[in-house]
């Protein structure tokens, strides 16, 4: 996006990360005590997004997983999958160009796994977004366009896949 990051210091940097990186984790990372609903709109509101355009978005955002009914269960009511795809409209809350999934099937059986990166190559191709996913499964990553594999933190090839 033409800014140099190592120009910037933390507070830029921490904006950046906020409004323009979604980042999902194998481990869901949603706040237990809170909602879905609650846990879309945390980053939102951090980001000065009015409270009204906050509930709109999440609940946009929760239709877009398929999860509009569960919006106000807690992370400990929802299964496996259905953390990792609030994880994964978590990581969309302040529509970021950059999305970067760490293992986001890791845990989950393959029925989910491969809904979860179907969802991540919609992100890319439909909605124009920038995923870089890390995964050991290939099968997981056959799907994208382009595979880039590393080796010993050095990439070793690079292949396009469909």
């Amino acid at each position: 996006m033409g800014q140099d990051l190592s120009q910037m210091n933390e507070r830029a940097l921490e904006q950046h990360r906020l409004r323009r990186v979604g980042f999902v984790f194998q481990f869901f990372n949603l706040i237990p005590s809170i909602s879905a609903i609650e846990n879309l709109e945390l980053p939102m509101v951090m980001a000065g997004v009015a409270e009204s355009e906050c509930q709109s978005r999440a609940k946009a955002l929760l239709a877009l997983v398929d999860l509009e009914a569960k919006g106000q269960k807690r992370p400990e009511e929802l299964s496996g999958g259905e953390q990792q795809r609030v994880a994964v409209a978590l990581a969309l809350a302040n529509d970021p160009a950059l999305i970067l999934a760490d293992e986001p099937t890791g845990n989950l059986d393959s029925t989910n796994a491969a809904a979860i990166v179907n969802l991540l190559k919609s992100l890319a191709i439909e909605h124009g977004k920038t995923v870089i996913m890390v995964s050991h499964d290939p099968k997981m990553v056959e799907v994208f366009p382009t595979v880039h594999s590393m080796r010993d933190g050095r990439f070793v090839t690079a292949q396009a896949m469909a």
